[in-house]
Order: C-alpha cells, then sequence, then structure tokens
C-alpha cells in the first residue's frame, strides 16, 4: 500500500465520521419534524441544549459524556455513535473497493442516504419519500454516466423491481388481508433497480429476504407466544443494495 493509498483510506474513515454526526442530524430531525437546516448547530433532543464543538465529535464525545447530555444528564441514544461508525466503516470500505475517484463519491453519497432511511424506518416503520425519490433520480442520471451500469439495464432494475415488489404486495394483501410491505418498500427497490441495473436485482432481493428472514425467526422466537413479529423491510433492503455495490463483482464472476 502507497502512502498516498493509506493517507486516502485515512481521510475516508474521518469523512465518514464527520458524516456519520451529520447523518444523526438528518435522522432525528426527520422523524420529529424539523429543518434539517435550522438550527445550523446540534441540540440535545430532550433539552434543547445546544452541543458545544467538543461535545460533537463524532464517537469520542460520546465516550467522554458517558452517553449523557451535559446539561440534563438524560441518556444519548446509542444510534448516534452506531450510526457514527457505521458511516466511518462504510466510507472506508468503499475507498478499499473503488479508489478515489467519482465512482467512490457517487457511491458514498447513497450509501448515506441508504444509512439515513435504514434508521428512519427502523424507528419510525416509514421511509421518507422525497429522499427516495430525489435519489431515483440522481441513480437514472449517474449509473450510466459515472456507475458503468447501462442505462437500459438501470431503467429496467427500478421498473422491474417496482413493479415486482408492487405485485408481491397486491397478491399479499388480497390473500392474507393485511399489507405484507409498506408502499416505501416500493419506492425504495425503484431506487436500488436504478442504482445497480437489473443483472444485479437477484442477489438484493436473496439477500434482504434471506437476512429479514434470519432476523425475523429470531425476533419471533424472542416474542415467546408471538408467532409474528413486525420488521421494517427497508434496513434489509439498503444493506443488499451495500453489499452489492461492494461485493457485485462476485456475484457476477459466479453467475457469468
Amino acid at each position: 500500500m502507497t502512502q498516498y493509498t493509506a493517507a486516502f483510506h485515512g481521510l475516508s474513515l474521518v469523512l465518514g465520521l464527520c458524516l456519520g454526526s451529520f447523518y444523526n442530524v438528518c435522522i432525528h430531525r426527520t422523524i420529529s419534524g424539523e429543518s434539517v437546516a435550522n438550527p445550523p448547530r446540534s441540540k440535545c433532543p430532550q433539552c434543547g441544549h445546544f452541543l458545544a464543538w467538543w461535545e460533537n465529535i463524532p464517537l469520542l464525545s460520546y465516550a467522554l459524556l458517558l452517553g449523557k447530555c451535559r446539561s440534563c444528564r438524560c441518556h444519548i441514544s446509542a444510534r448516534y455513535p452506531l450510526v457514527e461508525g457505521l458511516s466511518a466503516l462504510l466510507a472506508l470500505a468503499l475507498a478499499i473497493t473503488f479508489g478515489p475517484g467519482p465512482k467512490w463519491a457517487a457511491y458514498m453519497a447513497f450509501s448515506g442516504l441508504f444509512i439515513v432511511i435504514s434508521f428512519i424506518d427502523l424507528e419510525t416503520y416509514t421511509l421518507p419519500l422525497r429522499p427516495m425519490l430525489i435519489g431515483s433520480l440522481a441513480a437514472l442520471g449517474l449509473a450510466p454516466t459515472v456507475l458503468g451500469v447501462d442505462l437500459v439495464d438501470s431503467m429496467l432494475g427500478a421498473v422491474v423491481g417496482a413493479g415486482l415488489f408492487w405485485t408481491v404486495n397486491a397478491v399479499y394483501t388480497r390473500v392474507r388481508g393485511v399489507q405484507g410491505m409498506g408502499e416505501g418498500d416500493v419506492y425504495l427497490i425503484f431506487l436500488i433497480g436504478a442504482l445497480t441495473g437489473l443483472s444485479m436485482l437477484p442477489p438484493v432481493i436473496i439477500i434482504s429476504a434471506a437476512t429479514a428472514g434470519i432476523v425475523g425467526f429470531i425476533a419471533a422466537r424472542g416474542d415467546g407466544d408471538k408467532r409474528e413479529s413486525a420488521l421494517p423491510y427497508g434496513p434489509f433492503l439498503c444493506l443488499a443494495a451495500i453489499l452489492v455495490i461492494l461485493w457485485g463483482d462476485v456475484y457476477t464472476a459466479l453467475v457469468g
């Protein structure tokens, strides 16, 4: 590894940490209905205390404050260091996989979007529509121009993915009398299909279904008498998309 490569990896890790802090703001303020941009400074969600610079250092501040607000001493959600750490590791993984360049930058943006909407879905069981629509338009534009995905493959991935999920949900709803997945999942698979292309939809669907099934099984066993536990599907789709972005070449080599 050259010094230049090592420096890029280090900078990517730091950037991921900083972006993770911003993602936390986006997650919290979207859930609470606040503006992401105003106020510009971060604050405690419990007492409104505006954070000093040293209280806003990714990961480190959480450890120094022992997971509590300096002002009101209320516990700070573990989601904050989790998002920051996840963002940093993902930024490093993308840097190692793609190296510096527009492809890395594009995937950084989409991975950030996936992190934000996943944690929103985990907490509210809803996926924010506007970011997914903007992301879909960006994916349709960047996939063929920056990411090396054929335009037709990108468009087919979006349409086929959304059509498949809509059909499955409609059939499930008619047969079982309850909705199998949310409308947001249809928009999300449209975005992912546009980003990865039709050729990469199978591993996305298989990975998301497998991981959701495993987690659902574990959750159901933990619920005792409950046979079904509701799980948001969006995070599993986002996880599958990220894994395909990082290691899609392995799948292509196996099937090709």
